[in-house]
Parts: C-alpha cells; sequence; structure tokens
C-alpha cells in the first residue's frame, strides 16, 4: 500500500523494470491517470527494452493520435524509448479492427515469453474495457469489440480470456471514489463485478492508502 497515487506509480514502474529485466516478456498497457504516470516513471528507468514487447489491453475507438487515444498516451509517456508498442488500426469497422489485432496480438503475445497484463479499475468494477454487462466479457476470443451502452460507444479490449493466460496481472487503483468497489471486489462476492475474475489469476493488487481505507483482510501492496 502506497501513501499516494505519486508514490504508487512510482513502485508500479520499479516493478515493471524488474520484469522487463527478466526473461523476454510482453506487458499489456492500461489506459488511465496513474497508468500514464508510471509510464513516464518507466520511461525514466535503466530498462532493457529489447527485451520487451508493449501492447495494449485496451483501446478508445478514435483516432490514433486523438487526446483519448490509450495507445497516443501511451507513446508519449514513453517517448524516446526504445520499445514496440503494438496499436490497433483505427478504420470504419471496429470489429475488423479488433479482430486483425487479435491476429497481431497471437503473433507476439505467445507461451515462450514471460506475459504481464497492467490493468485498472474504474468505480464501477470495469477493468480495461470490460463494463458490467458488455458482451465482452462472455467472449471466447482474445480481443474484441465492445460496445458500452452507457457511454454510447464502441471500445477495443481484451478479453477474460486473453487477461487470464497471463503469467502475472498488475492492477493499479488509486482514490478515495473506488474504495467501496475495491473492497466488495476483493472481500465481496466472488462474481459481481467484471474485475472479480482477476482475484482468481496470479495478480498483484498496487493500491494507494485512499483506495483501501476500506479493505479489512485481503493482502495488497
Amino acid at each position: 500500500m502506497y501513501p499516494d497515487p505519486v508514490e504508487l506509480a512510482a513502485a508500479a514502474a520499479e516493478r515493471l523494470r524488474d520484469l522487463i529485466a527478466g526473461p523476454e516478456s510482453t506487458i499489456g498497457l492500461a489506459g488511465g491517470s496513474t497508468p500514464g504516470a508510471t509510464y513516464r516513471r518507466l520511461a525514466q528507468l535503466d530498462v532493457p527494452w529489447e527485451r520487451t514487447e508493449l501492447w495494449l489491453s485496451d483501446e478508445r475507438w478514435v483516432p490514433p493520435d486523438h487526446p483519448e487515444s490509450n495507445g497516443s498516451m501511451a507513446a508519449t509517456a514513453l517517448a524516446g524509448v526504445p520499445a514496440t508498442l503494438l496499436r490497433p488500426r483505427f478504420g470504419s469497422d471496429p470489429a475488423a479492427s479488433a479482430y486483425s489485432y487479435e491476429q497481431l496480438l497471437r503473433d507476439h503475445v505467445t507461451p515462450d515469453r514471460y506475459g504481464v497484463v497492467l490493468l485498472g479499475m474504474g468505480t464501477d468494477g470495469h477493468t480495461a474495457s470490460l463494463f458490467p454487462g458488455t458482451a465482452a466479457l462472455e467472449s471466447d476470443l482474445w480481443f474484441v469489440e465492445n460496445w458500452i451502452p452507457q457511454l454510447e460507444a464502441y471500445r477495443l479490449t481484451a478479453t477474460p480470456r486473453m487477461i487470464s493466460e497471463a503469467d502475472l496481472v498488475i492492477v493499479l487503483v488509486s482514490g478515495a471514489a473506488k474504495s467501496a468497489v475495491l473492497a466488495d471486489v476483493l472481500e465481496g462476492p466472488a462474481d459481481r463485478y467484471p474485475i472479480s475474475f482477476v482475484r482468481e489469476l496470479d495478480s498483484v493488487w498496487l493500491v494507494d492508502e485512499a483506495a483501501a481505507e476500506r479493505l479489512t483482510a485481503f493482502t495488497i501492496e
């Protein structure tokens, strides 16, 4: 547990640095403010980038240079580092884009490489772009387009099936606004929220004090 989002991002960057320094790896990147701060800190560290490739665990259905694009955010935060960032292609059809990205990921995110997925969590318990009640939660594919009724928008997202195949999942959660949901996710019913399936995986939850204020028993970092 960390005192604030700044220390949380620093710890997450150091954890990723250590993983990249190990076996050849792939890392699925999350969107959001805390992951963004993590990438900026990671870009300042001594990292053997030649051992890893990066991909996006989800993306908004916007042009690649759009300010709300997760890929654009990650590329900007990691500007200057010699890392390969695999991004989905934007076009007229989100389903086709998701399909082509899945094929690309299957060529790169392979069992011989250590697979890490970085995730965040929303105040509704969503992770990646797996929102409550959406079709992607039940998909047998790796990466799909997902219509989000509450946002009236498409997102592209890794599915629980793909995330479950990772060797390690790292979840970053910060802020008091998420404390009640975080406590329910980790200590409540096993399947109430989209992110709940991560509890059954090899996962590390990195949280700040504000997010952890309602936890009573779950072991966190």
